[in-house]
């Protein structure tokens, strides 16, 4: 009999309910990256590193790196919080990603969430990485016609300063060719300025030294959107002392992402990160000296 395997197939696309809000969870790609330590642990022990893995029943070697965005319903306004990959994997005339990202997925499964790109008002950015800008544009025009765009102001200064390091010129070619056009008619923000009612910007700095997480409030539930503070659910927060090697600034990487930790499992705030197990949203709470992801269940879908 031949066989009826049709190989591994995963959600992409999630919907839950946060108060009055409807917070969609896109899975705009995954890839599998090298070791565990290489990427998110290089002042750590290889060993201390596969005793976290193997307690997450982990491989320390290749893993798979999610790209997840996030958008949200207000009832009011739809929201979009980055724009994934993009065609950066297919190529824009700038280095080649096809090793580093997978093809963007973002503004094709806007129809499977039931919208169209046209419906989205309002984009914000978390930072300036590839990741997160590379969807801005596809086929060299607004992938997002009709929507207002946010950015930080921090953000944007460094990336049109250019003062980045070695690693990081290729990402700001890639922040300047498909960010930058946006600029002028971008309303610029910082710590603590609001993107629409019930959404505020913190101050997430250290990953990108003008990386913002957003708060979201609705009928007294809240989220917060951590964007890169920590990118692995295990590694990152069961030391988050241990370098990621994207971390523009590690000294100041490492005190955000322990602040908003903190945060999260002191008030019980739901949280999504941007490479998060798919669907990217759920609890932190403290294990030991350090903490534990707990991904949601059906809290937010009852």
């Amino acid at each position: 009999m031949p066989s009826r395997q049709q190989g591994v197939r995963v959600p992409e696309v999630c919907r839950l309910r946060l108060g009055g809000f409807e917070i969609v969870s896109i899975l705009d790609g995954a890839i599998v990256r090298s070791t565990l330590r290489e990427r998110f642990a290089a002042n750590a022990e290889d060993a201390d590193v596969a005793a976290v893995a193997a307690a997450h029943k982990l491989d320390p070697g290749p893993f798979q790196h999610p790209f997840v965005m996030t958008l949200i319903d207000t009832g009011r306004e739809l929201v979009l919080f980055d724009t994934g990959c993009g065609e950066l994997r297919a190529g824009i005339g700038i280095g080649d990603f096809s090793a580093a990202l997978p093809h963007g997925r973002l503004a094709k499964l806007l129809a499977a969430a039931g919208y169209r790109p046209e419906d989205v008002d309002t984009v914000v950015l978390t930072h300036g990485h590839p990741d997160h800008v590379g969807g801005l544009m596809l086929g060299g025009r607004p992938a997002y016609p009709n929507a207002r765009y946010v950015m930080g102001a921090a953000e944007l200064d460094f990336w049109v300063k250019g003062n980045v390091r070695p690693a990081c010129k290729i990402h700001r070619e890639v922040f300047m060719k498909l960010a930058y056009p946006f600029a002028d008619r971008a309303r610029l923000i910082g710590p603590g300025d609001e993107v629409t009612s019930g959404v505020r910007a913190l101050d997430a700095a250290g990953h990108s030294p003008g990386q913002l997480a957003f708060h979201v409030e609705s009928e007294g539930q809240r989220l917060l959107l951590w964007a890169d503070v920590a990118i692995h659910y295990a590694v990152s927060l069961a030391n988050p002392g241990w370098h990621a090697d994207v971390d523009d600034d590690k000294t100041q990487a490492v005190a955000a992402r322990k602040r908003i930790l903190d945060m999260v499992a002191t008030e019980r705030i739901w949280a999504a990160g941007a490479h998060m197990p798919f669907p990217s949203v759920g609890w932190v709470e403290r294990a030991g000296s350090a903490y534990r992801w707990v991904p949601i269940s059906y809290q937010l879908s009852v």
